[in-house]
């Protein structure tokens, strides 16, 4: 059967070329798979994008609100005037009067009340006419779709995901996201539903950072996920702002607001952190008795106290350190006799 341009054969919905070739059944010299329509053809596969036609905001033209309506007034006054007036057989008044009050009542759309901190997109047939961020009473083009954009600061707490940090161990993490909408055109032109664009690009980006980070880690200088807090919260909001740029959507702050183990590993990860705390306070126990040791014996030496061999100063170093060093009470032992 022959393959035609744009026909699905297993390799996409592709442009096809017929190549001048031919071969046996088991393909092209060197391929040991058996030979398929995509060996016998050129292919080039080509994502197909829909328009996508970036909005650039402008602004709308208005009109004070309480100045449109007097002139409202004057129109439907001055409509009934002439429907009133004239001779019963003189439709010229009458017609006129018609006419104004049909665009008097045309212009009623127009009007449109903006509280603080919102804004209007307003469209016409289709078309991107403008935007009114400038709160009050207004009156815009009439026979236009106004929609309403709050400019407001807004925030969320996204849910607990399940990701694997950058070692590979399973973690629950979850963010708190403050946003706010800086082009009103963009957030609602551009994408389908703002909000819900927000809450899944902050998704996406807090799984992304999440698997760069580890939860924890054992040595001095490695960024984690819980150490590192603010270098983390950082990535997030340059990830998550790269991501809602599209929309006119600026990320004003992201917060790690829960992170743990996953309750599958929850009781292991415990246990070494329970071992390595434990490590840690025993070295810095051993620091200390070293150090106790060292001045002890440099200060008999200089003030000289008591003349010390090397094995009698060998057995005051392992003296001290089991004093020093050991988690229960010792019983002191009194030498009565020589040390000799």
């Amino acid at each position: 059967m022959p393959l035609r341009d744009g026909q699905d054969n297993g390799c996409g919905r592709v442009g096809v070329t017929k190549r001048g070739w031919s071969g046996g059944e088991t393909g092209r010299p060197g391929l040991t798979r058996p030979m398929s329509l995509c060996d016998l053809y050129d292919i080039t596969l080509t994502a197909f994008e829909g328009p996508m036609n970036k909005t650039t905001e402008s602004t709308a033209f208005r009109m004070n609100g309480v100045l449109a309506l007097a002139l409202e007034i004057g129109l439907f006054a001055a409509g009934l005037w002439l429907l009133t007036s004239g001779a019963r057989d003189d439709l010229a008044p009458k017609l006129a009067g018609a006419g104004v009050l049909l665009v008097g009542s045309l212009g009623l759309s127009g009007f449109t009340l903006i509280q603080p901190n919102e804004a209007r997109v307003v469209t016409m047939l289709g078309t991107y006419v403008g935007t009114v961020r400038q709160s009050g009473f207004f009156w815009v083009l009439p026979l236009t779709l106004k929609r309403a954009v709050s400019m407001r600061i807004a925030n969320f707490i996204s849910d607990k995901l399940k990701v694997n940090d950058a070692h590979g161990n399973p973690i629950e993490i979850a963010s708190v996201i403050v946003w706010q909408v800086q082009s009103p055109a963009e957030a609602v032109l551009d994408v389908q539903d703002y909000a819900g664009f927000v809450r899944i690009q902050a998704e996406t980006a807090l799984r992304k950072i999440a698997s760069q980070f580890p939860y924890d880690t054992h040595g001095d200088g490695e960024a984690s996920l819980r150490g590192s807090t603010s270098e983390v919260c950082k990535a997030l909001r340059e990830e998550l702002q790269a991501h809602l740029a599209a929309a006119g959507i600026a990320v004003l702050d992201a917060q790690i607001s829960h992170l743990a183990y996953a309750p599958e590993i929850a009781q292991a990860m415990l246990r070494r952190q329970q071992a390595q705390a434990i490590i840690a306070a025993r070295m810095q126990i051993v620091d200390g008795a070293v150090g106790m040791v060292e001045m002890a014996l440099r200060q008999l030496g200089e003030k000289h106290v008591v003349e010390l061999d090397e094995e009698r100063k060998a057995q005051m170093v392992s003296n001290l350190l089991v004093t020093l060093v050991s988690e229960s009470s010792l019983q002191p032992v009194v030498n009565t006799g020589s040390i000799y």
